[in-house]
Formats: structure tokens, C-alpha cells, sequence
């Protein structure tokens, strides 16, 4: 079978094709891969159009010295997105259902919760990634590559809090 169309990628592979994307943003962007930047420039730009003066945009160009763009970041969410929906669809996976069965015996059947709760932890998430001046996968991709002393300190505990928190909310597997 064509590795393509296998439902598990070996993660080894995928581990290196992803190293050598970060390669390559490295060597032509001069930048680390990134993914949460490109959503904090697209805010600052709509809060620049809807309401310049409330928002105080200006901040953003004052602290990071350059002014928001639609740029080649917004390419890697793109292919995020498309590229995990041809991943399914070639390996023929069946479309999701929209409340889990875990979600349904933890929390509720209701999938207005679900997506809210889905939305809510999104957002968390983004908060938390911008106020750590970048999100998970960014420090254990680009910064361990670069060897930043602070990814190769955060990434053990980030596997270690993911694990307990896990335990803690869906209990041991039996």
C-alpha cells in the first residue's frame, strides 16, 4: 500500500519531513516555522480596519517593529488544514462525528456544547501560546532545533502536564 494512503503515518517519517520543512523555512524565510503568529497579525489587521483607535494596533507595530501582513505563514495553516482533510479523504477515514463517544460520556450528547467547548479551548490555547511568545509544537519543533534551552525545558513538561491532565479528566484505560 502507497504510504499515502495508510490511515497511521509512520511518525518517524513524518518526524523528518517536518524537520526538514523547518530546514527549509529556515534557509529561505530566515524564520521559524510558525503557526499562531499568523492569527495574531490577521486580528491586529481586522482590529486596524474595524476600529483603529479602540484597538491601539499601534502597539503591535511599536513592540515588534514591523507592521501586520497576510504572509507565507499563512500558507503553512492553509496546508495545516487542506493537507489533514486529503490525508483523511485518501485514506478513505469516514467524516467525524460531531460529539465523540469519550465527549458524550464525559460531558454531554450535545453538539452545540461540543463545538462551544472545542471554540472555547481554541482560544484558550491561542491565549496561552501568545502570552508564552509561542505555542507548543513551536518550541518543541523550532525552538529544540535551535536548541533554545528554554524549548528543551518546556517541552518535558509540557508531555508530563498533557499526561496528568489526561489522566486526571478520562481516567486509566481499562
Amino acid at each position: 500500500m502507497h504510504p499515502l494512503l495508510r490511515k497511521r503515518w509512520s511518525p518517524y517519517w513524518v518526524g523528518a519531513a517536518i524537520g526538514g520543512l523547518e530546514v527549509l523555512a529556515m534557509l529561505t524565510a530566515k524564520k521559524p516555522l510558525g503557526i499562531t503568529s499568523p492569527f495574531e497579525e490577521a486580528a491586529v489587521i481586522v482590529a486596524d480596519t474595524l476600529a483603529p483607535q479602540a484597538m491601539g494596533s499601534e502597539t503591535y507595530r511599536e513592540k515588534s517593529g514591523k507592521s501586520p501582513e497576510i504572509n507565507w505563514e499563512w500558507g503553512l495553516v492553509t496546508g495545516v488544514v487542506l493537507g489533514s482533510m486529503l490525508s483523511a479523504r485518501l485514506a478513505k477515514d469516514p467524516l467525524p462525528r460531531p460529539v465523540p463517544d469519550l465527549w458524550q460520556k464525559q460531558v454531554s450528547a450535545s453538539p452545540s456544547l461540543r463545538y462551544g467547548g472545542a471554540f472555547l479551548g481554541g482560544a484558550l490555547m491561542m491565549f496561552g501560546a501568545r502570552m508564552a511568545k509561542g505555542c507548543t509544537s513551536g518550541h518543541g519543533i523550532s525552538g529544540t532545533m535551535q536548541f533554545s534551552a528554554s524549548s528543551w525545558l518546556f517541552v518535558p513538561i509540557i508531555f508530563s502536564a498533557g499526561a496528568a491532565v489526561a489522566k486526571v479528566l478520562l481516567g486509566r484505560k481499562k
